[in-house]
């Protein structure tokens, strides 16, 4: 397969995977093909996600584009009627990284009984995380030191993280073919980062 045909089978896999999430499929895939523009598309994952809050049930699609020069995440959340809007609405956002920005990606895996694991068995659940640097979290405590009686003021101690982007999946709750997704999303995105390192 030529690189064209292999751009065009893989542009329809992302639109299909938008269509099959059921998650107002329209209005993401209009903010996804407009972040991408006429970009080839590399790779995609397309995660939704349902969480309760209190009485109500909130949905969540992520959908993650690679490009061959840019990373695209776009988010889409669902809310219910508020003192600002009379009736339910969507929020969607795309946001576009140059991929020569991203500084970290990292791919966690958990598998059930890693003495028996063969290579290429899926992984239970896959959690990915890339970081370009837009959002940090910073962690401080208190500082002290080993004397249980001392009193003095030892300033804070802390640590710093990028938390861009965290996006987990299980095969329990979102199911094989996702893991799959991600795994495959996860290694073209290091592959391309470590092509612009080169």
């Amino acid at each position: 397969m030529d690189a064209m045909a292999k751009t065009s089978t893989t542009t329809q896999g992302l639109r299909a995977a938008i269509e099959r999430s059921g998650y107002y499929p329209a209005l993401v895939a209009e903010a996804v093909e407009a972040a991408v523009g006429g970009e080839p598309v590399r790779s995609y994952l397309v995660h939704q996600e349902t969480t309760f809050d209190q009485n109500e049930v909130r949905r969540h699609v992520t959908v993650l584009v690679l490009t061959g020069n840019r990373f695209i995440v776009s988010h889409t959340d669902e809310q219910a009627a508020d003192s600002t809007s009379p009736t339910p609405y969507a929020t969607t956002s795309t946001e576009s990284v140059k991929l020569d920005r991203i500084s970290s990606v990292v791919v966690s895996r958990v598998v059930a009984n890693p003495e028996q694991y063969t290579p290429g068995t899926l992984p239970r659940e896959v959690v990915l995380t890339i970081g370009w640097g837009a959002v940090s979290r910073i962690d401080l405590e208190p500082a002290a030191c080993g004397d249980p009686n001392c009193d003095a003021d030892h300033g804070y101690t802390g640590s710093s993280t990028a938390d861009d982007l965290s996006l987990r999946v299980s095969e329990a709750g979102d199911g094989p073919e996702t893991v799959r997704q991600a795994l495959v999303f996860a290694q073209a995105i290091s592959e391309a980062t470590a092509d612009l390192a080169r």
